[in-house]
């Protein structure tokens, strides 16, 4: 399988515990134990237990609190396909700040079939909105076409081989959702899931955890925002995308 996006390095640990959010304490295979930056602010529900096997990086910026990153966790999968074979764990890609760099390499090289030939140029973190106030993650530019505004999240919850989003009530999720039907009819907009596990081929909003969401999502589809639901699989060597998950409304 070709590496969309390659880990520079990776160290393997152990989960001890996930706290105050941002912080994780890991015992590395040495017997040391380090706190380690955890750049998600989700539930991260299902990816916490601990003596997980999990796969940290490494800042040589002497500016940094904490040296260390989670990226990664190997959870258990009790999910069985057709056959009735169990699938393997799955390692799951936690650091929030990572589909964004690995979308952007796959929009520059234009490698995401469902949008070839339908944008030239690709900008970053472009302010829109009514107050001018939020940023799309990414632009994209046609001449002679309306642009297509892509917004990017992270899903990493799942029940069976569904991927869900949101993991928790997320206010800004609702506000992007809101923005982006705003922009219907005058401009194209997307709202990219980026499922960061390789054990599901199926996504749906997650009601339980954010009815107003879910809700808002429904409306969107509606409106005519486009739901681009699209699979990776993590390994310790890096993030390969796999292909297009199908898009469960209800």
């Amino acid at each position: 399988m070709n590496l969309l996006y390659s880990y520079p390095s990776v160290i393997p640990g152990k989960l001890i515990r996930r706290y105050k959010r941002f912080l994780a304490d890991i015992e590395l295979d040495n017997g040391e134990v380090i706190t380690a930056h955890c750049a998600n602010t989700g539930s991260m529900q299902g990816l916490c237990k601990p003596g997980s096997a999990v796969l940290l990086s490494k800042s040589d910026n002497p500016k940094r609190k904490l040296a260390y990153s989670w990226e990664a966790i190997l959870v258990e999968n009790t999910v069985e396909d057709a056959a009735k074979n169990t699938i393997g764990n799955t390692w799951v890609g936690i650091n929030t700040a990572l589909p964004n760099r690995v979308i952007k390499i796959a929009l520059e090289q234009n490698l995401l079939p469902q949008l070839k030939g339908r944008y030239e140029t690709v900008r970053s973190e472009v302010p829109y909105g009514q107050d001018r106030k939020s940023r799309i993650d990414f632009l994209l530019s046609k001449p002679g076409q309306p642009d297509i505004y892509l917004e990017v999240k992270n899903v990493t919850l799942a029940e069976a081989k569904t991927a869900l989003f949101p993991d928790a009530v997320t206010t800004r999720g609702q506000k992007h959702l809101r923005e982006l039907m705003a922009l219907i009819p005058d401009c194209q907009a997307m709202m990219l899931y980026f499922i960061n596990r390789g054990d599901c081929d199926r996504f749906a909003p997650s009601e339980a955890c954010d009815p107003v969401y879910a809700k808002l999502l429904h409306q969107a589809v509606a409106a005519g925002v486009e739901v681009l639901p699209l699979r990776f699989s993590v390994m310790p060597e890096g993030v390969s995308y796999v292909g297009q998950a199908e898009f469960v409304e209800s």
